[in-house]
């Protein structure tokens, strides 16, 4: 499921009606995700499972049985899926669920979860903050979800239940996706790099590898069901392998995705600088459908800082010619990192190291962050911890310089023509702009209009545009002409149209093989452009 940003309002407490289950009605779910792309595909699992035990998404259910004071419908699941990589998501996560405990007091019926890293973290912290949840259940049991939720509702007792190691791959759970076109594909969980900063092994626990023949046998059963982008997840992608003995395992496996037919786009995140090898870059060469996209975390440019802060430090200068290597063999390909600022005893002098870095690698985005002392982490007790003020003033200075240098590399991109993979969300200001939006090979995204006389896309469709203008977070293109716009209908939107048909059964044009379905996904129409 997608991140739901905008938590109900701790005002509603005032609901329409307090019955929250009625006969011959299904139960109402909802999964608000935070964290990780991990997370966003454990959340798919978590409504796999909630949909397989009978429940429904509250946004396909119809007419509201329960809304709170905003005319939001109310489900009667919520499942929080947290994380706990920094120190905002405790508040987060507790101010969300003293928004809930007045709609739960008007509507006992109702059921909140939490589960995720900030689960596996806290444990009894969350039963005691907030007695009103229902079910808390960790990073590695997943699949017990529906079962505590059906527990707790027998017994009207809150259950909790965490896992020190993993019960069920997570890829054996049933999955909602949020995607048709596009699918999450976990090749292994778990991280056994002991970073200073980073909480996630304690939580994840120790690196788990998929056998290659099961995921590349997921991968097919995405592109049977019409998805042609695959994503690769892992806690460290490129130490797959590890758990068999095969250090070229990652590679091998990039290789063997290009010889799925109808799989268009493959990507993968996130590996790590000291296990990424020679072998993974000739891969991506020499496999057309592998995107020319790289993240690769850099954290710190200073040659003092990595050796505190990573297990397995690689040099900064040697990251920078690892770079400068990839645009070599990849010329298109675009560079993403992280970085953390404020790590306890960075000075002025590893500070200015870290912009003398990001000013030479000329990152396509940079993942910034404000380190956050996290209890269990060796780095909360060094000593040197940074003022508040300290840590936020460089960080203004790192994000100035790289909003910078992402509009100098975006606007390279004026007057390049692009395939773009057209999503099912538009910018913010589309309906001012009256554009649709997709992502490009190198995973920039684009908002992009139709000119007069064209056939607007589907989600899943692929067009072809030429950029003419570029901002630090996006690329626009707006053809003048027919002849300047090439749509691609593929399996991708079919599967979108037949999946919205099942639900809005609305007539559409053809497919992508010239075949005219009865029903439609309801996509919704372009506005038309005006001069």
């Amino acid at each position: 499921m997608s991140p739901i940003q905008n938590s109900v309002d701790s005002s509603a407490s005032s609901l329409v009606s307090p019955v929250m289950t009625v006969p011959g009605q299904p139960r109402t779910y909802q999964v608000r995700t935070y964290g990780c792309q991990m997370n966003m595909h454990d959340s798919e699992r978590m409504a796999g499972l909630l949909e397989t035990a009978g429940l429904v998404a509250v946004e396909e259910a119809g007419p509201a049985r329960v809304v709170d004071a905003n005319g939001d419908a109310v489900p009667d699941v919520v499942v929080f899926n947290t994380c706990a990589v920094r120190e905002n998501a405790d508040n987060k996560l507790y101010g969300n669920l003293g928004m809930l405990a007045h709609i739960k007091e008007s509507n006992p019926g109702m059921q909140i979860a939490v589960g995720g890293c900030l689960a596996q973290k806290d444990r009894d912290t969350i039963q005691k903050r907030a007695p009103w949840v229902d079910v808390v259940f960790g990073t590695h049991n997943v699949g017990a979800l529906p079962v505590l939720l059906e527990r707790a509702r027998h017994n009207t007792d809150a259950q909790m239940e965490i896992l020190e190691s993993l019960e069920v791959f997570p890829s054996t759970l049933p999955t909602r996706r949020d995607s048709v076109y596009a699918g999450w594909v976990s090749i292994s969980v778990g991280c056994n790099n002991t970073c200073t900063f980073c909480i996630v092994p304690s939580l994840r626990g120790k690196e788990r590898d998929r056998r290659p023949g099961e995921i590349l046998a997921e991968v097919q059963a995405l592109v049977n069901d019409g998805a042609i982008e695959v994503t690769l997840l892992g806690q460290n992608v490129n130490s797959y392998g590890v758990e068999f003995g095969d250090k070229l395992a990652f590679g091998k496996l990039l290789r063997a995705c290009g010889e799925i037919a109808g799989l268009e786009r493959v990507r993968f995140t996130s590996p790590h600088p000291a296990a990424f090898t020679d072998d993974v870059i000739e891969a991506m060469a020499a496999t057309p459908n592998v995107m020319p996209q790289l993240h690769m975390p850099l954290q710190s440019g200073s040659d003092k800082l990595p050796s505190r802060t990573c297990a397995a430090p690689t040099d900064p200068a040697s990251s920078s010619a690892f770079w400068t290597s990839c645009r070599e063999i990849l010329p298109q390909a675009a560079i993403s990192t992280d970085i953390i600022v404020g790590f306890p005893g960075e000075s002025e002098e590893d500070f200015q190291a870290t912009l003398d870095v990001v000013e030479k690698s000329r990152f396509a985005t940079a993942f910034t962050y404000q380190y956050s002392k996290r209890p269990g982490t060796p780095a909360a007790d060094l000593p040197d911890q940074l003022p508040k003020e300290v840590v936020q003033e460089r960080f203004l200075r790192l994000t100035a310089l790289q909003d910078r240098i992402a509009a100098e590399e975006n606007a390279k991109q004026i007057g390049r023509e692009v395939e773009v993979l057209v999503t099912a969300t538009s910018g913010r200001k589309a309906a001012q702009t009256h554009r649709l939006s997709g992502r490009a090979k190198d995973q920039r995204l684009v908002h992009f209009s139709v000119p007069d006389g064209a056939e607007t896309p589907r989600p899943g469709d692929l067009v072809t545009v030429t950029i003419t203008e570029a901002a630090a977070f996006h690329l626009v293109a707006d053809p003048a002409t027919v002849a300047d716009y090439s749509l691609r209908r593929s399996r991708a939107g079919d599967a979108w149209d037949l999946a919205q048909a099942e639900s809005c059964g609305v007539p559409t044009g053809t497919t992508s093989d010239g075949v005219k379905p009865k029903v439609s996904l309801g996509m919704p129409s372009l506005p038309v452009r005006t001069a």
